[in-house]
């Protein structure tokens, strides 16, 4: 069975456009015409969603922030709201990418290659759990990260920050998704300390290696692993 694909959207001719077009590529495709049927389907484990933005009742943005915790694969938002705004919107709540529609299925099958094989490069070495971005070596299991050969003397919370960006690269995270993911949904704290611990990383880092940037800010929207992964 090839690669599985989630497809949410309430209108059942773009369902089956979609679907069409993708199960001649090979892919097995799941559908969804709900925010719940999504946030159901959504367990199966898929390896790519594409979620309609505006669905009645539990909408694609409210279906994203209620799986995101628990699923890692790329979500592709669809919508034909153009907006900045919304589609800012949709990246902070851990959306990976954002079409607009109408779409070309040529389009379509083009964002869905990409995103699958840039899972597939990463895939590999996060499942050793070695990272390697140009100067910097991280071992997740070890608890290790290295710049030049040089350890970086980091607290347990910087170090798992580091490995959740680093783990996904290109993906935005937002400060409350962050905190959420390493200090869980019971902290008591403010998400703002985030920003406090990547102001530290950062800094240690650029002890080793001033002129690299691993750590991008979105201004308004999060971080995200900009260093590009060495095989």
């Amino acid at each position: 069975m090839g690669l599985r694909i989630l497809v949410v959207d309430d209108e059942p001719e773009i369902l089956e456009m979609i679907r069409d077009a993708l199960e001649v590529e090979g892919y097995h495709v799941d559908l969804a015409q709900s925010g719940p049927e999504a946030e159901a389907k959504a367990r199966l484990a898929p390896d790519l969603i594409l979620l309609d933005v505006m669905m009645p009742g539990v909408n694609g943005f409210e279906v994203c922030r209620a799986i995101r915790k628990t699923v890692l694969c790329p979500i592709v938002f669809l919508s034909a709201r153009d907006a900045e705004a919304d589609r800012v919107h949709g990246l902070a709540l851990g959306g990976d990418d954002y079409l607009v529609k109408p779409f070309g299925i040529a389009e379509l099958r083009a964002r869905v290659h990409a995103h699958l094989r840039r899972e597939r490069r990463a895939r590999p070495a996060a499942a050793l759990g070695v990272l390697r971005f140009g100067a910097l070596w991280l071992s997740v299991p070890r608890h290790v990260v290295e710049v030049r050969g040089e350890n970086v003397p980091l607290t347990p919370r910087e170090f798992d920050i580091l490995a959740l960006l680093a783990l996904h690269p290109g993906q935005v995270f937002s400060k409350e998704q962050i905190y959420d993911r390493i200090w869980g949904l019971d902290a008591r704290g403010e998400s703002s300390t985030v920003t406090e611990h990547i102001k530290k990383i950062r800094s240690k880092l650029a002890i080793l290696d001033p002129d690299s940037r691993y750590i991008a800010t979105l201004w308004g929207v999060g971080y995200r692993w900009d260093a590009a992964r060495e095989d």
